[in-house]
């Protein structure tokens, strides 16, 4: 479940079951229970629409959108990837999940419908590091735009990563744009906390945050290894260099990447400043 030095937690039941500890961050973890037919059964009566996931996994791999439809000759739907499938019976649909899964252990989560961008769906990562006191920081915000017909944000699944205020800025207008941000970063802050205190020795989280179409905020997951350099992608490269700053120090990354990537960003830098 934790690796040997402590600094990656790989259950995702686990990380779920640490955090709803926390009355304050509790409300925003959306409903999560151990896969069956089920507890999938009974999600998806309450919910209509859920998302089945590996336990341990990374990158959106294995993840599936499933919903039900009310009236419907084929009621069920499960899609990954790109294809979308239609069954008949609660049976059918058990069944396609099993020889998707294998027999890996699977979590089953409240859907939560996202906010979209061009008939896209799209969620948030907050950067959470530990700074030079030892004190928990959101360093970073980005958003995560799934690719096209695909049910899953991750970039190494598809996913654009975009600065979130591109998305937030015609929806909410500027100031409602810059405190949703915020708010964000509160709560990916206040997630990491209550992660490690049942994990003391994490230092790095990834703080994967959906918004639904009422803008309310839920935590949909929380990645003990985040990539820093997904933040390469914002036009603030300010931002970029604190995180992997933060992640050096931390020795999360290594120091010899760490100085390819700061060099990267310099010959950009300079390059833009010789065609100004």
């Amino acid at each position: 479940m934790i690796n040997r030095k402590g600094m990656h937690v790989t259950s995702k039941w686990a990380k779920t079951a640490a955090i709803l500890r926390d009355p304050a961050v509790a409300p925003y973890v959306p409903k999560t229970r151990r896969m069956s037919e089920k507890t999938l059964a009974q999600m998806l009566q309450r919910y209509n629409m859920v998302y089945v996931k590996p336990d341990r996994g990374t990158f959106g791999q294995g993840v599936m959108r499933v919903e039900r439809a009310h009236g419907a000759a084929q009621p069920y739907s499960c899609h990954a990837g790109v294809r979308k499938r239609q069954f008949a019976s609660l049976a059918a649909l058990y069944r396609h999940i099993g020889s998707k899964k294998r027999r890996r252990p699977y979590l089953v989560q409240r859907g939560v419908h996202l906010l979209k961008t061009g008939g896209c769906r799209f969620d948030v990562r907050v950067m959470v590091q530990k700074n030079k006191a030892g004190a928990w920081e959101s360093t970073g915000v980005i958003a995560r735009v799934a690719q096209k017909d695909k049910a899953v944000t991750n970039y190494h699944n598809g996913g654009r990563p975009v600065a979130l205020d591109a998305l937030l800025r015609p929806k909410l207008g500027a100031a409602g744009a810059v405190a949703t941000e915020r708010r964000l970063k509160a709560l990916g802050l206040r997630s990491a906390k209550a992660l490690s205190r049942a994990y003391p020795r994490l230092n790095m989280i990834g703080a994967d945050i959906g918004i639904d179409r009422e803008l309310r905020p839920w935590i949909i997951e929380l990645n003990t290894s985040p990539d820093p350099y997904l933040f390469r992608h914002l036009r603030d490269k300010a931002t970029h260099r604190k995180v992997l700053r933060y992640a050096r120090a931390l020795g999360r990354i290594p120091p010899a990447r760490a100085r390819q990537a700061a060099a990267s960003l310099r010959g950009k830098k300079l390059g833009r400043t010789r065609k100004q």
